[in-house]
């Protein structure tokens, strides 16, 4: 499973112009899901977005997590962090998990940060979105859980 997480100011979904999901200052969580990917793999990316310490102190420091300044969370499901263009110029996705088996997946990831009692909000599954940000810093990590077992 692998996750690009941005703090922002604020960020937004929408679907056919429509706002879906939309949040102030926070963390937009791109997530990807991969073939075997499994809850194992939820729960560690879950916990690790609730922790990453990448929101400022007092002193301008990046100690604080999303839990600590009681931030907004914005959860995308977006399959093309699987894209693989190491062969050609059109990325293949053949890595990337069926549909059915992705929302199942971004279903519980999206609930293991709900329950950290923090506002969630989310953009809409399989759909053409529009996805709009400020990324605040600016500050992106990615995240791979493939790369911690």
């Amino acid at each position: 499973m692998r996750a690009v997480v941005q703090r922002v100011a604020e960020a937004a979904v929408s679907v056919e112009g429509k706002v879906v999901g939309q949040i102030g200052a926070g963390l937009l969580v791109l997530l990807g899901v991969g073939q075997g990917d499994a809850e194992a793999d939820a729960d560690y990316l879950a916990e690790k977005v609730l922790h990453l310490r990448i929101f400022p102190d007092g002193e301008g420091q990046m100690n604080l997590s999303v839990l600590d300044t009681r931030g907004d969370l914005l959860a995308v499901s977006q399959f093309t962090l699987y894209g693989d263009t190491r062969r050609g110029r059109r990325p293949g996705y053949s890595a990337a998990a069926p549909p059915e088996e992705a929302n199942r997946l971004y279903r519980y990831f999206v609930g293991r940060l709900r329950e950290a009692g923090l506002r969630v909000e989310e953009g809409v599954f399989r759909a053409m979105m529009d996805v709009s940000l400020v990324n605040r810093g600016p500050v992106t990590i990615l995240l791979d859980s493939a790369k911690t077992f």
